[in-house]
């Protein structure tokens, strides 16, 4: 099936991941499967999910719809989904990876990433809502049984997700095959400049969730029983200068809000389980050849700053924050 050429960066191992991929956090069983319909159908090839999305299976039926009925080959495709935190333990790598390839219906995912630098112990009945950190973490083995996928053929290629400039280096260093991918939080408020430049540097590629801000952010926070009634919550599509840019180009602000992280060989990844939004988003990153003024962009991060912090840092401050001092020399 022809489909229009995605950019894509380039793995060190020379395999490619396109620039646009379709994220399904936060995306239900009862509704992924559209989400993924529709954005195969416009031309995207890269999938992000995880096993704690609870979506992989859903996901997996309409791959294999598309494989079975020859719409796509395999190759075409870029599946990437994550290890649970409550598999950060070397001898948890296979067993966790075996159940994403089977609800996923693949032989292998071109990208599998440790879902978070800090884990969690294994327990039956154990929710998101109510684990206790696993202390014994150690990313180094970790990522030993990681390297363990690709020599089994399961994972072409391994990284890392929610992990700070120290825990990649320190990957980096003990690797016999290094991250070929880091995947954070990265928006116009919050860019990461200097955690980029570091991967950067390291032959490391990066990433975005939430490149449109996190709009579901006050929803999912609910789920834990929290609420950001006395935070600011500030969306980037709904910042003036984001919409003056929109405006002068004819775009929508998310069209722009993408093509400001595209522009900076960055991956992104917006959820959207609404067909339009999808081809909307696919369209300026693949056709458009019209830069985003990044620089007048770029001052929205200092607003943004004054005005709330990332949903990433207020989750951890508001979840989980007393437990992270406990453990701040062993993992930082």
């Amino acid at each position: 099936m022809e489909a229009k050429a995605v950019p894509s960066v380039t793995f060190r191992d020379g395999r490619q991941m396109p620039l646009l991929g379709l994220g399904t956090f936060m995306a239900s069983s009862e509704v992924v499967g559209q989400a993924v319909d529709a954005a195969l159908e416009t031309g995207y090839r890269h999938i992000d999910t995880a096993y704690l999305y609870g979506n992989e299976a859903a996901i997996g039926q309409t791959l294999k719809k598309w494989l079975d009925y020859g719409r796509l080959k395999r190759e075409e495709l870029f599946v990437v989904t994550k290890l649970p935190n409550t598999g950060n333990r070397a001898e948890s790598v296979e067993k966790y990876m075996k159940k994403s390839l089977e609800a996923l219906q693949l032989s292998y995912v071109d990208l599998y990433l440790v879902h978070s630098a800090v884990g969690y112990l294994e327990k039956e009945n154990s929710s998101p809502f109510n684990r206790e950190l696993d202390m014994s973490t150690d990313h180094i083995s970790l990522w030993k049984a990681m390297e363990a996928q690709v020599d089994a053929g399961r994972a072409r290629s391994i990284g890392l997700s929610n992990f700070n400039a120290r825990q990649v280096k320190r990957i980096v260093q003990a690797a016999r095959i290094p991250p070929a991918n880091l995947q954070v939080e990265l928006n116009v408020y919050f860019q990461q400049r200097e955690l980029v430049a570091f991967c950067k540097a390291l032959d490391v590629t990066v990433c975005a969730y939430a490149p449109l801000g996190s709009p579901a952010f006050p929803e999912f926070l609910s789920m834990f029983g929290n609420s950001l009634s006395d935070t600011p919550i500030l969306s980037p599509l709904s910042d003036p200068v984001v919409a003056g840019v929109a405006e002068k180009h004819g775009r929508t602000p998310a069209q722009v809000l993408l093509r400001h992280v595209v522009q900076r060989g960055v991956v992104a990844i917006p959820k959207s389980s609404n067909p339009e939004r999808i081809r909307e988003n696919f369209q300026y990153v693949t056709s458009s050849r019209v830069p985003v003024q990044r620089p007048l962009l770029s001052r929205t991060m200092a607003y943004a700053r004054k005005k709330a912090r990332s949903s990433s840092v207020q989750l951890y401050s508001l979840l989980i924050i007393k437990q992270l001092y406990t453990i701040i020399n062993k993992f930082y």
